[in-house]
């Protein structure tokens, strides 16, 4: 079966329903970047603070403490369960653009790698291993890279001739 491409003769409902799951999965995932934000995780210190507490240092506007060995589980659980979901769906609708074959590859399996590398670095800083806060942050920022690109191609190609 040839999926290179195919995206250009769907019929236009199929078309505007995909880019209408394309425009919501973004204001979703977009949402839970903001809740980062929010969190003051989108810089290595802020990671730390978020997942291990800040309880010991003298100076604090909001006290946090180290999460527990359960709720560890259930935030990385579920975030690595939703977010696999996430890059499938996109990384299924890249499959059938006309793009590059290996710009494609590096967008449809490097979500995965990111997801990997993102919360099990989470993890491991959580287990004492506080340098691992450096490869979330970077992990991070490639995989919502590439899902700004993902989706935006995407949304490209649902309007371009073949």
């Amino acid at each position: 079966m040839q999926l290179h491409g195919r995206i250009h003769s769907l019929p236009s409902y199929v078309k505007q329903f995909i880019a209408a799951f394309i425009i919501v999965l973004s204001v979703g995932y977009f949402t839970g970047i903001s809740f980062v934000r929010q969190t003051d995780s989108d810089h290595p210190s802020g990671i730390e603070e978020n997942y291990l507490g800040n309880e010991n240092q003298e100076e604090v506007t909001v006290m946090k403490f180290k999460k527990g060995e359960r709720e560890m589980l259930t935030i990385l659980h579920t975030h690595v369960l939703s977010i696999s979901f996430i890059f499938f769906l996109l990384g299924g609708l890249v499959a059938i653009t006309s793009l590059p074959k290996r710009l494609k590859g590096f967008l449809m399996i490097e979500p995965f790698v990111s997801i990997l590398l993102t919360f099990g670095g989470i993890y491991f800083m959580w287990k004492g291993m506080l340098w691992m806060k450096w490869i979330v942050m970077i992990s991070g920022t490639l995989m919502t890279l590439v899902y700004l690109i993902a989706a935006g191609a995407v949304l490209i190609q649902l309007f371009k001739r073949e």
